[in-house]
């Protein structure tokens, strides 16, 4: 048996994405900045598909720029609100994702702005008293909040309204990473009242090499890839029409059926809890999997046993899919810094499994088998 529990690094394309953008990929070859028909049809489609982004969250189809994908957008908002915006002050989060912690660091070296890491709890929580005694503390500086809605490897939430409302009282821009959370919950950016959002497609099973970023129409920046006019002058480089298409259409399944899909990955991630707590000694989850927590992952700390160093390869022998981390991080050796952040014990193996809407009960069943057997518990 095959289990894909790797959900958070990557999903399964929709079926349904895949004969959307057949067509496209067929018949509309046409540079979208050229004058003649095929180039117009071209744009005529990339607007369309701007439009109805726009409306899956309540944005302006001004305020959509499509994207390579969620790490450039984050490198967007970090470097252009310093080029741009006159930010000199970050505040951050050690456990955010590496596509922002990275970037602010290099900003902060490169062009001597202040960065600023906000406190967690153990279970990895932001602490938004830590938050407005840093915002308060910086008052004087032109400050950029970027905090992710849901972290990555341990699926803790924060409260976008409440930090947007803080970040807002303190005069500071607010950017969230939205990459985990896009497609599964519904944002509306008037009521956030938030600066930027940040999006990835093939986190919702849309195809790789596509993401968008909102910029509040409130703000202007300019963009850090030149080099031609595209995207309203704001990201040079032919657009990926077919993955416009594709991040379209799987926004618009989505939010079709937003509510079933929450309730069958919810159901399955609370019976791997329930099975994991019964057959499975001495584990212990990290985050807060039954509190405000992203309900398609979980992060599980097993015991120590002789196969540390190869628990990853045995589920994989035994046709699991899952990862110890953020795969974003494969291949390093130094730990998930998100663990390391919130005080995990760092001597045992820690494993997400991450869950999708093409997951079944007799998946989660055969994962636990799999479990039970790797530690031989006995059945």
């Amino acid at each position: 048996m095959k289990v894909y529990l790797d959900n958070a690094a990557t999903t399964a394309i929709d079926p349904e994405v895949v004969q959307a953008m057949i067509p496209v990929l067929e018949k509309n070859y046409g540079n979208p900045s050229s004058i003649h028909s095929l180039g117009r049809e071209s744009r005529v489609i990339i607007e369309q598909a701007r439009k109805k982004v726009a409306s899956f969250i309540n944005a302006a189809p001004a305020e959509i720029f499509f994207t390579g994908g969620g790490t450039e957008a984050d490198n967007m908002v970090l470097r252009s609100a310093v080029q741009d915006l006159g930010v000199n002050h970050i505040i951050t989060s050690p456990i955010e994702h590496h596509a922002v912690i990275d970037t602010a660091e290099v900003v902060e070296k490169n062009q001597g702005i202040k960065l600023s890491l906000v406190k967690h709890d153990a279970q990895g929580y932001v602490d938004l008293n830590s938050l407005e005694q840093l915002l308060a503390e910086n008052k004087d500086r032109t400050t950029l909040v970027s905090l992710m809605h849901a972290n990555n490897e341990i699926g803790n939430r924060i409260p976008l309204k409440k930090v947007a409302d803080l970040c807002k009282q303190y005069g500071a821009y607010f950017h969230s990473d939205t990459v985990q959370t896009m497609c599964h919950y519904s944002f509306d950016v008037r009521e956030l009242d938030i600066d930027f959002l940040t999006c990835s497609a093939h986190k919702f099973h849309g195809p790789k090499g596509i993401g968008f970023l909102f910029v509040n129409q409130d703000i202007q920046i300019k963009p850090i890839i030149t080099g031609g006019a595209q995207e309203r002058n704001m990201r040079a480089g032919t657009e990926n029409i077919y993955g416009i298409v594709g991040l379209t259409k799987a926004m618009e399944i989505a939010y079709r059926d937003l509510d079933a899909h929450q309730k069958h990955v919810q159901g399955l991630k609370t019976y791997m809890i329930k099975q994991l707590k019964e057959n499975i000694p001495s584990i212990s989850f990290n985050g807060d999997p039954e509190g405000d927590s992203l309900y398609t992952v979980l992060n599980v700390t097993f015991p120590n046993s002789e196969m540390d160093e190869m628990l990853l390869y045995n589920f994989d022998i035994e046709g699991v899919c899952v990862s110890g981390g953020s795969a974003c991080s494969s291949g390093s050796n130094v730990g998930s810094h998100v663990l390391r952040g919130i005080g995990a014990d760092m001597t045992k193996p820690a494993i997400r499994f991450s869950f999708s809407k093409f997951n079944t009960k007799e998946e989660i069943d055969y994962t636990i088998k799999v479990i039970k057997e790797l530690f031989a518990v006995n059945a």
